[in-house]
This record gives C-alpha cells, sequence and structure tokens, in this order.
C-alpha cells in the first residue's frame, strides 16, 4: 500500500481535519452576574471569536432578540422550576413553545430546547415530570411544525451514572432507569434527538488526585489508562467519562442515540481545598479540549462520533453561590478581557501550545509547535487506528508523507518497512516517523483520530520503529 505523494494532499487532510471529520465548539452564556455586557455586546463578543454555537439557560428577550440574524445557532432552556407546568398541561406547552421559541425562530436560529437541566438532582423532586414535559413540548414543536428544525432533550450529569469507572461498566441508577431513561431514550430515538451530558473532569480529579494523575485530566501527553474491562486505552478523562455514557446507553440497547456535551470546563481559580482550580489548568483543559474537538475524531469506544463540546462558561458570574471556583469558570471577565488566551477554530490553533509550568519541570520546546510539551513519560510511539477507516487513513497517510516531512522511504517498494504492504502498516509507520520527528508532542499523534499513542514498540513483520530522531 505505497503512499500517495500528491500536490493535493493538503486539500485531503484540510477536508479530513475541517469538514468531513470534525466536532464542534459552542460556549453556555450564564448570566447570574450583576455586572456583564449588554447581550449586544456578547453577541459582537461571540461573533469576533467565531463562536457559532451558544447555550442558553432561559429564553430572555433581549438575549434572543440580540442573536436574531447573527447566524449564532441557539439552544434554549426550559428551566426546571417550569417542568410541573409543562407536564401537566398541553396548554402551558403550547403557550411556552410560541411565545419563546416560534416568535424569535428562524431568524434568531434555536436549534435545540433543553428542558430541565440536571433535573435528577434537583433538590425539588421534578424527575418524574422531565419526560412528559419533554413530550408535550415536542408535541407543541409539532403543531407549530417545527419539529423538524428544533430538537429537544434534557442535560444529565454524571452522576445519573450508578458505574463510571471503568468506562465499559458505565451503567445508569438502577432506580431511573424504567421510569426515566427508557422512556427517554426511546423519546430521543423516536424524534432524532441526541442526550445532552454535562462532564466536568475537574470534580473527579479533585477527588481523586491521589489516582488521577493531572496529564490525564488536562489532555496531556500521559501513558494512558486501560479499561480492564475493553481492553481500550484512555489518554484522557473526558473521553472515559463520555464513554461510561455510551456504555450505560448500550447496556440498555440504546447504542444509535448520539451524545452532545451540554458542559464541560475548568476553573481559573479555587479555594485551597479546590486542588487544580488555576488560570493554568484551566486554559490546558479547555485549550487541548478544544484541539481534540476540531480535529475530530470520536472516543476510543465510538471512534466515528465526533462530538458537539459547550464550554462552561462564557463568562466569570460574580453572584454564583458556592466555593470560588463557581464564580471563576469563565473564558472572559465581564470587562470582555480574555481570563486566559485559547483558540476556538482550527485557524487558531496553529499557533496555540499549552504552557507547562517551571514547578513541573516543563517548559514548551520547539515554539510550543504542534500543541503542547513534550512528553516525559519514556518512550512513546505513533501508530494507525485501524477503526478509522480507508479513506481517513490513506488522507493522513499522505499528508505525513508530503506537507507532514515524515521519513517514509522506508515503506517504499523494495524498502525495509515495505512488508507488511497494508495500509494500517504503513500508516503507523509514517505516523510514528511525524510524531517522533516532532519531539511527542501532545496532537502530533492524532491525525484526525486516525492514529493513537503505545508505549509498547509496534511490531509490523520485520519493521523496527524508531523512537528519535
Amino acid at each position: 500500500m505505497v503512499p500517495i505523494f500528491a500536490s493535493f494532499s493538503f486539500l485531503l487532510i484540510s477536508a479530513l481535519f475541517i469538514v468531513a471529520d470534525c466536532g464542534s465548539i459552542g460556549v453556555n452564556y450564564g448570566r447570574i452576574a450583576n455586572n456583564l455586557p449588554s447581550a449586544t455586546k456578547v453577541v459582537e463578543l461571540l461573533k469576533s471569536q467565531a463562536l457559532n454555537r451558544v447555550k442558553v439557560y432561559d429564553t430572555d428577550p433581549a438575549v434572543l432578540h440580540a442573536l436574531s440574524g447573527s447566524g449564532i445557532k441557539v439552544t434554549v432552556d426550559l428551566p426546571n422550576e417550569q417542568l410541573f407546568a409543562a407536564a401537566k398541561s398541553t396548554s402551558f406547552a403550547n403557550s411556552w413553545v410560541q411565545r419563546n421559541v416560534a416568535a424569535y425562530y428562524p431568524h434568531t436560529e434555536i436549534e435545540a430546547i433543553a428542558v430541565g437541566n440536571e433535573v435528577f438532582v434537583d433538590p425539588h423532586n421534578t424527575t418524574k415530570f422531565l419526560v412528559p414535559a419533554m413530550k408535550n413540548i415536542h408535541q407543541a414543536l409539532v403543531k407549530s411544525n417545527l419539529h423538524s428544525d428544533i430538537k429537544i432533550s434534557s442535560p444529565i450529569a454524571l452522576s445519573a451514572l450508578q458505574n463510571s469507572y471503568p468506562s465499559s461498566a458505565g451503567s445508569f441508577r438502577p432506580e431511573l432507569i424504567e421510569p426515566v431513561f427508557k422512556p427517554m431514550l426511546n423519546f430521543l430515538r423516536q424524534t432524532g434527538s441526541f442526550l445532552m451530558v454535562n462532564a466536568y473532569p475537574f470534580f473527579a480529579y479533585e477527588s481523586n488526585t491521589d489516582v488521577i494523575s493531572l496529564d490525564y485530566a488536562l489532555f496531556r501527553e500521559n501513558p494512558g489508562v486501560v479499561d480492564a474491562g475493553n481492553g481500550l486505552r484512555y489518554f484522557s478523562l473526558f473521553d472515559a467519562q463520555i464513554d461510561a455514557v455510551f456504555a450505560a446507553m448500550s447496556a440498555l440497547k440504546y447504542d444509535d442515540i448520539r451524545l452532545v456535551v451540554t458542559e464541560t470546563g475548568w476553573p481559573s481559580k479555587g479555594d485551597e481545598n479546590e486542588i487544580g482550580a488555576s488560570a493554568e489548568n484551566a486554559a490546558a483543559y479547555n485549550g487541548n479540549l478544544v484541539r481534540r474537538i476540531l480535529t475530530g475524531g470520536g472516543t476510543p469506544l465510538r471512534p466515528k462520533a465526533d462530538l458537539t463540546v459547550y464550554l462552561f462558561a462564557l463568562f466569570n458570574e460574580n453572584n454564583k453561590v458556592g466555593p470560588t471556583s463557581e464564580r471563576n469558570y469563565g473564558l472572559f471577565y465581564p470587562t470582555e478581557e480574555k481570563v486566559y488566551d485559547i483558540p476556538f477554530t482550527v485557524e487558531g490553533l496553529k499557533n496555540y501550545h499549552d504552557r507547562r509550568s517551571p514547578e513541573a519541570g516543563n517548559q514548551p520546546v520547539n515554539g510550543g509547535k504542534g500543541g503542547v510539551s513534550k512528553s516525559t513519560t519514556g518512550n512513546t510511539w505513533c501508530v494507525a487506528n485501524g477503526e478509522a477507516g480507508k479513506e481517513k487513513l490513506q488522507a493522513a497517510l499522505d499528508f505525513a508523507c508530503g506537507e507532514g516531512g515524515a521519513d517514509c522511504h522506508s515503506i517504499q517498494p523494495g524498502a525495509t518497512c515495505y512488508d507488511p504492504n497494508t495500509l494500517e502498516a504503513h500508516a503507523s509507520f509514517a505516523f510514528n516517523s511525524y510524531y517522533q520527528k516532532n519531539g511527542r508532542h501532545m496532537g502530533t499523534c492524532y491525525f484526525g483520530g486516525a492514529a493513537y499513542v503505545v508505549t509498547q514498540p509496534p511490531k509490523y513483520g520485520d519493521c523496527e520503529f524508531p523512537t528519535g530522531y
């Protein structure tokens, strides 16, 4: 399987990363604060940052009017306190949709309605009203002929899982399965919608710093964690959490339901006992997550499940209660100044690098090329992901051997690593050459989900894979 050195390989890789197989980044626009800019200014800020998806926690007219004509896709929320009325009264649901959705659509590009938010942990015990409310709101959309354009779901917290580790053992809480999850997942299937999930690796790391490495939580280079249940190796806590949800859905035979991460983030400041809360770590988590999503590829369990992810949150919100971290999840200060500088677009990724702290003994190397600092975990190699498919592997191979500058002479006909003559073997050699030449930086062994890092020397026939150049 000889690599193709074509002048159009850059176009192939661009399509691979940007158009065909990439996820989407949005942001949560919370407003529990008394010092935020006007909705009009917020929309201009979103547009200036090329953020084209936003999720709000209500249906405030000023916000929805400001978003009109902006080209930004919007997810609105029916608050938990209105679940009872929406579940019990179809006339309430009809009125709510007319007043808060139909009145703005399509000029305001509402694409989804979040019915409630983390309902299972709501102290007002609104769980039993969730699915009936979702159904009534959907029927109201049908009545307005908007059901094909606007999806309905409800964000769940990871606390809805009975088991989340290992990921393969992911399962929903037993008491929620029959009354809520089965009817909700069936509703999502029937309406072509998706499950909304709020996932925060920060909380898991903060509570388990003795067993979870910071690099693993921040998408930095690390040896990975093998799931004993399915043999998959995870290189990020985020992927492990998402796959636990996929496994829980699979256990109920709902493998076909898509997943959208409606909240995830990392605080830039915290109380003394909130280990890991810092601007540096927040920049690393969110910056590396953006790269992870925008370069495509799914999770180890669902490699083709490109994700839409909403960062939490747009602003620091000074009126939120609780620990200091609650008021410091923002990407921006209320002045519209960035709390830290991360990209939100594929173009922005080119100049982004995750600066490690001097205390950790790691400085950016090679100008931060490829993303983050050099691995300190010993020898690692980059190999092809056979599940990525021939088209993705071939395009990534073309790039590695072309513009990527990998040394691909050894996989030419008659050379030492030509046999076995398979796409996966040749791609593995080329990916590893690119990875090693770029100092084993995180992000240089991904290729839109077509590759991953291993800690044991790859074996393809008699070919030896180098560990450095």
